[in-house]
């Protein structure tokens, strides 16, 4: 038998099929990540859920048309304008899902979001924004953009 959660197959079905009734499951709607990139920071994300997905579909909606529509375009400023739209939708991810990070900060205070998008190391940045849209489930076209 399938299960579309982990929590199905960690909760076994008595010898009736009934589940324990004692039993709760828990949720935890954030997650907490090592970095690969830098040793000792640890990066906490928003985990996707049904409404959350609909914000950020909202929040990124229009820029993703914008991006494709320049993707599309012979001229060279067409594309670094579908780059730029591209870097704009990473950013809202990142503002969207991070939550904090710790050991980590930048210029002497510690990290946040928008800092780590204005003045923050870029592989950072990027591990955060893969580890985001993993998240989300988002296919590899997805990841692109």
């Amino acid at each position: 038998m399938r299960f579309l959660s982990r929590l199905d197959r960690e909760r076994p079905a008595d010898r009736d099929g009934a589940q324990d009734e004692g039993r709760v499951a828990a949720y935890e709607s954030v997650l907490s990540v090592a970095s690969k990139t830098f040793a000792g920071v640890t990066f906490v994300v928003r985990r996707i859920s049904f409404g959350r997905r609909m914000e950020l579909a909202r929040m990124i909606r229009d820029l993703s048309r914008r991006a494709e529509f320049f993707e599309a375009g012979p001229e060279l400023h067409e594309k670094i304008e579908a780059n730029l739209l591209s870097q704009e939708i990473e950013a809202t991810y990142l503002r969207w899902a991070l939550v904090s990070i710790d050991g980590l900060t930048i210029d002497g205070a510690p990290a946040t979001a928008e800092q780590l998008v204005e003045k923050g190391p870029e592989e950072l940045t990027q591990e955060i924004v893969a580890a985001i849209k993993g998240l989300c489930g988002l296919s590899e076209a997805e990841r692109k953009n």
